[in-house]
């Protein structure tokens, strides 16, 4: 079980080192874009390949893919919303518009964002005994740039720097326990409820993918984000065939 938490924080410790570079370096907002639909394409390879894909063939029959994916999606939709609505919108931008919401809503929201990806490296192990690579450097990539625009964004607003690095610390924290709670809370489970849970995260993954990833890396980045998209999920596609 120890293994479960310890994959699970390693994957987010990019949080930690994003926070890093984001208080000792300027990061155009172009290459953040850039590294951010890198990321994005591949998440999107991982939600495909290592979840529903992994999802269909362990559930008894589609319909519980289905709903897992639905009920993902609509669970973090919901969250995101509600989080938005206490002022966790920008808890991501690079402008310093943290300053409009609270602290409270800003650390909900970016553990909302990574709570699906760290039950899944959780399960990983459950399945089959070691962590997806695919799936670890997903996670470990699509975090990295988004701790960078939000750490220079926050630092914007105001947060002292020892308070930024906490935020991540307690975040990479969130995912350990999240990734064992995946794996200790669903040991004994039913290969449906298995897949459910798979497709869930996925569902939650693409919701947050198309909310927020995408449309930030478009932003920043420009129209060469959709080639470097296609390249993140090539790339992460061959890691996973290769895995």
């Amino acid at each position: 079980m120890s293994a479960a938490f310890g994959w699970g924080a390693l994957a987010a410790s990019s949080l930690l080192l994003g926070g890093v570079i984001g208080l000792r370096f300027r990061v155009s907002g172009r290459v953040l874009g850039l590294v951010l639909a890198f990321g994005a394409g591949v998440l999107i390879s991982a939600v495909a390949y290592e979840l529903v894909e992994d999802a269909f063939s362990t559930s008894e029959g589609g319909a519980w893919v289905a709903a897992g994916l639905a009920a993902g999606a609509l669970v973090y939709f919901a969250g995101d919303e509600l989080i938005d609505r206490q002022g966790g919108e920008k808890r991501k931008s690079m402008g310093g518009e943290q300053e409009e919401g609270t602290a409270l809503a800003i650390v909900l929201g970016i553990v909302l964002d990574g709570i699906p990806e760290s039950v899944v490296i959780g399960l990983t192990l459950l399945e089959g005994g070691s962590v997806g690579v695919a799936m670890l450097v997903a996670v470990f990539l699509s975090n990295l740039p988004e701790a960078i625009g939000a750490t220079s964004g926050l630092a914007v607003a105001g947060w002292r720097h020892s308070r930024i690095l906490g935020l991540w610390a307690l975040v990479i924290l969130a995912s350990g326990l999240a990734a064992l709670a995946g794996y200790g809370l669903l040991g004994d489970a039913s290969p449906n409820t298995i897949a459910f849970v798979l497709a869930f995260a996925g569902g939650a993954i693409l919701t947050m993918l198309a909310e927020t990833m995408i449309p930030e890396a478009y932003l920043r980045g420009g129209k060469a984000v959709g080639l470097v998209t296609t390249l993140g999920f090539g790339v992460a596609f061959a890691v996973s065939a290769l895995d």
